[in-house]
């Protein structure tokens, strides 16, 4: 075994016995496993979770901002699938908060080997369990603290679409919402709503959360590459944006048009395919190369 793996194994068991002393939790609820690179993966279920890392730059300071994390699970290591399959597969079968520690876990012990010092943790909560950040968010806060993450580099994306339940008077559940995101936001997180620009967006929804960053809906940028009145919106939403004091982030850019059309509407956090697809801690490109390629995007 290579001595990173070692030394993962062993950050395992020692994690493990702090969880049990002060949680009652045992880790092998977590199914957690380090292989030979120092990686960490999970076998839930019969599904293999594995966690990917997506670079969000900043045009402005020329470095990375942060990574959002992504959940990539395969039925029986082999058949990809998506996340929202996993959650909904964990969700009928009772697991779902199960399933959410383990990602979460997982997220940010691989984090934790690439960025032990700087950068944001991006981190989706599913929608049914932001609610419960007071019983559900000790178990996520021992595993930060012990790996000298705080609060204060995560941020918690929530979509903005979907997180309205049908069968809730909107305006008790936006109380609820705002309730729990100053709960996160008391604890030191950030929040981030996401996929902001969609068919079901609540603009009103903004000024009430007050979130730190707002992540555009991908589709926005790619029509606004080929429709003027587009750009001309997403150039008002950008700066509608950042009146809120919240920071715009442009995702789904994956062409330097579309870059282009980014920093004309004034942002400056840039998200997709043209800085990075989603890659493992091991592959994710150093901030040097991403420089290069983004000065070779904008000459």
């Amino acid at each position: 075994m290579s001595q990173s793996g070692k030394q993962s194994k062993a950050r395992l068991a020692a994690l493990g016995e702090k969880l049990k002393s002060s949680l009652l939790l045992e880790l092998d609820d977590f199914n957690l496993e380090a292989n030979h690179t120092g990686e960490y993966t999970s076998e839930f279920a019969g599904v293999h979770l594995a966690s990917a890392f997506q670079p969000i730059y900043d045009i402005q300071s020329g470095d990375f901002h942060g990574h959002e994390a992504l959940l990539r699970p395969k039925l029986g290591n082999i058949q990809e699938v998506t996340p929202d399959f996993a959650f909904t597969y964990a969700d009928k079968s009772d697991k779902l908060v199960k399933l959410d520690r383990v990602s979460r876990a997982l997220h940010v012990l691989n984090y934790h080997e690439i960025f032990k010092e700087n950068g944001l943790l991006f981190l989706n909560v599913h929608p049914s369990l932001l609610m419960r950040v007071n019983e559900h968010g000790k178990v996520f806060e021992r595993i930060l603290h012990d790996h000298a993450v705080s609060t204060e580099r995560v941020v918690i994306e929530v979509r903005d679409f979907d997180t309205f339940k049908q069968d809730t008077e909107l305006a008790v559940y936006e109380q609820q919402l705002a309730a729990a995101i100053q709960n996160y936001q008391d604890r030191g997180y950030k929040i981030a709503i996401d996929r902001f620009g969609s068919a079901n967006s609540f603009v009103s929804r903004l000024w009430k959360i007050a979130p730190d960053y707002v992540k555009f809906d991908l589709q926005l940028i790619q029509q606004a590459e080929h429709d003027p009145l587009v750009r001309k919106a997403l150039f008002g939403l950008v700066h509608f944006v950042q009146t809120l004091g919240a920071k715009p982030i442009i995702t789904g850019v994956e062409t330097s048009s579309q870059l282009h059309v980014a920093v004309d509407a004034g942002a400056t956090l840039i998200q997709g395919y043209l800085f990075g697809h989603p890659s493992s801690a091991r592959h994710l490109s150093t901030s040097e190369v991403i420089k290069r390629q983004f000065a070779q995007q904008v000459a």
